[in-house]
């Protein structure tokens, strides 16, 4: 896929889930913002803590949305687990991952629908012209596969990293299946098997 099209591919998808974003995010409570990122775990090395501080103002998705952050509708899950709904930032989609501009970020919808921050996710497909597998925070990234389809097209071959900043995943904080992630009650639940890995060319 070439980079004028992987854009054009992203900006129509994010663009279509920005008007269902928007209708989709519960009213505000009148006791405080739409969501709440938890104290996920409990000891972060540095860098990581760093990049929560950073990030945790996305606790409540419309300010995740005013900048540039567009919900991908559906709840993802696997037999053994869950993401989350994905919000994806097609402006920050780049070969050189940077720590504090993750291109997704992700939420937990709980039983009332409001949305709760508990990942980001850093994302570089291949048509960016990347030449290597990336590594951020020390950790390689997981991949190339094939894009998560129905909520992203087969063809949009990538590497991604998921790291559980705000809730805890028995399984390690860059481990991409969380099973602790159930999505109860969500309309757009949907159940992916893991994308099939490509070759790097």
């Amino acid at each position: 896929m070439s980079p004028n099209r992987l854009r054009t591919t992203l900006t129509a998808l994010c663009l279509a889930a920005s008007f269902v974003a928007a209708i989709a995010v519960p009213p505000a409570s009148a006791h405080g913002p739409r969501s709440s990122a938890g104290a996920g775990p409990a000891v972060l090395p540095a860098p990581l803590a760093e990049v929560r501080e950073a990030l945790s103002k996305y606790a409540d998705p419309l300010v995740a949305i005013r900048d540039g952050y567009f919900s991908t509708l559906g709840c993802v899950l696997y037999p053994e687990g869950g993401m989350g709904v994905h919000f994806l930032n097609p402006a920050l989609i780049g070969p050189t991952p940077d720590p504090f501009k993750p291109q997704i970020l992700v939420y937990e919808p709980d039983r009332a629908g409001r949305l709760h921050l508990v990942a980001a996710e850093w994302f570089v497909p291949l048509a960016t012209g990347i030449a290597e597998r990336p590594t951020i925070f020390g950790q390689p990234f997981d991949g190339p596969m094939e894009g998560h389809e129905p909520l992203m097209p087969r063809e949009l071959h990538h590497y991604d990293l998921h790291v559980w900043l705000w809730k805890d995943n028995p399984k390690g904080a860059f481990n991409a299946i969380n099973q602790e992630v159930t999505c109860p009650g969500y309309a757009y639940r949907l159940m992916e098997a893991p994308p099939p890995i490509v070759a790097h060319r």
